[in-house]
């Protein structure tokens, strides 16, 4: 992997600022795609090793994705590696879900991975075995009372995924979904006692350990439109 160059979307926080710290211990450069640039900056600073750039860029804005992954393909070169990490919640009942909160986890969380993807690809397929990995959620499997928004961009977010492997497979270009249960990130604070008592192994997850799955589907030249659950056993108890 290495002097390849990795795109990382909500970078700088939980999981993805993870898979960005295993990516440039591999060897890759990295690109830091955060909404705020002070912590993309941060999240750079962190990393092992040269090459490694931070950028500000909201994925639910369109034309925001297409000058970032233009000014990526200018000063960076062709993407190889594209994980989508970036994701928002707003949990309720759907019935005291407010349509613009509808709206941006939508945005964010599904739209987003598409709008960063079609932007990649334009250079992802010149790269031989260049590979995309979506982060959805085990929630957009089996479901989640006061997630049905979160779940539903999820669940979108893997039929996004299985749609566009098949598109792109022919062009040796492999995408794939990684689907964390309870990992302890932000969105998940203050759960701990309920992932002690619903995870089979009785505890939350680190962002190193979903971030280890994640580099696995990057590597895996052979793995394209699959979904690797990552949550504990948390499935079997549901």
């Amino acid at each position: 992997m290495a002097s390849r160059l990795a795109v990382v979307s909500g970078g700088s926080r939980g999981i993805g600022r993870a898979v960005c710290r295993l990516l440039a211990e591999s060897g890759c450069r990295v690109a830091v795609l955060s909404r705020s640039q002070e912590a993309a900056r941060d999240a750079v600073a962190s990393l092992r090793g040269d090459g490694h750039v931070a950028l500000c860029c909201d994925v639910s804005r369109p034309q925001e994705v297409q000058r970032t992954f233009e000014s990526i393909q200018k000063s960076c070169g062709d993407v190889s590696f594209l994980v989508n990490a970036a994701g928002v919640n707003r949990d309720a009942l759907l019935l005291r879900t407010q349509p613009e909160d509808m709206v941006a986890v939508l945005h964010t969380n599904l739209l987003g991975s598409m709008l960063t993807c079609r932007a990649a690809l334009r250079s992802m397929l010149r790269v031989p075995g260049a590979a995309i990995v979506n982060i959805g959620s085990v929630v957009g499997r089996t479901g989640s009372a006061g997630q049905s928004v979160y779940s539903a961009s999820k669940a979108g977010l893997e039929g996004f995924t299985m749609s566009l492997a098949k598109e792109v497979a022919s062009r040796d270009v492999r995408v794939n979904l990684l689907a964390p249960g309870f990992i302890r990130t932000d969105m998940t604070a203050g759960l701990e006692e309920a992932a002690s008592l619903r995870v089979p192994l009785g505890r939350m997850g680190a962002p190193e350990e979903a971030a280890r799955a994640a580099l696995f589907l990057l590597e895996s030249p052979y793995v394209t439109g699959t979904v690797l659950v990552v949550d504990g056993g948390l499935q079997l108890a549901l």
